[in-house]
């Protein structure tokens, strides 16, 4: 098979923003969604409005994330499609961070990328496709003052999928990293809003979901690894 048509699919690290636009781009094309977060409760709208279903997980937590997976191999099944999305911060001068802050970013950001990774790759190798995204950050290429935990985390991140990628694309699993280079808007927070003077200089989730879909609907004699998005207003 060269065209890869998931059926089921896992976003780990749901939330309001980016997950909950892939999630719905998916069900619209007719995939069964997972979501799982440390909190599920705050998943309940979404997963009303789409009809997915919840799981509570830590990612950083390899017992969580098997356990997650033997839910899942229960319920729907084992995901054909699995997406990354969680990350942590820990910001300030190198000297002052503190130790176990810049611990539990490392974990978050890249450890829990290897353990989901590490569970569907699993059980893509036993059905013999798949597809395994991971949302990255400016910090995936460039290590800014004072946000050295995150850079760590994002390069390791990167790292991981590039060395999947080259493992993992010649057995038909599909393996893509997206460099997301500027902030994010979210509706439901104030923060997150583009001001009104500066129009579209936030990336729009919905648009940022339809190129994950773009690259998951990608014939395999042309699959990309690795993608970049950015506002047209953000410097390179």
């Amino acid at each position: 098979m060269s065209q890869f048509a998931p059926k089921t699919a896992l976003i780990v690290g749901a939330g309001s923003g980016l997950s909950a636009s892939m999630a719905r781009k998916l069900t619209g094309a007719g995939v069964k969604v997972a979501l799982a977060a440390r909190n599920s409760d705050k998943l309940s709208g979404l997963c009303e409005e789409i009809g997915a279903s919840a799981y509570s997980c830590d990612a950083a937590s390899a017992a969580s994330v098997t356990g997650l997976f033997a839910a899942l191999d229960k319920d729907a099944g084992a995901p054909d499609f699995v997406l990354y999305n969680p990350s942590a911060r820990s910001r300030g001068p190198i000297a002052e961070l503190d130790a176990e802050e810049v611990k539990n970013t490392l974990l978050v950001s890249a450890f829990g990328g290897f353990l989901v990774a590490q569970e569907a790759t699993k059980r893509m190798l036993e059905k013999g496709e798949g597809a395994i995204f991971f949302t990255g950050a400016s910090a995936s290429v460039k290590g800014y003052a004072h946000s050295a935990p995150f850079a760590m985390g994002k390069f390791a991140l990167r790292g991981l999928a590039q060395s999947m990628a080259r493992e993992l694309q010649p057995k038909n699993i599909h393996v893509a990293h997206f460099v997301i280079d500027g902030g994010i808007e979210n509706m439901e927070r104030p923060e997150r809003i583009a001001p009104a003077g500066k129009p579209d200089s936030m990336l729009d989730p919905d648009a940022i979901a339809e190129t994950y879909m773009a690259i998951l609907n990608q014939h395999r004699s042309a699959w990309s690894w690795e993608v970049e998005v950015r506002p047209w207003v953000e410097n390179f």
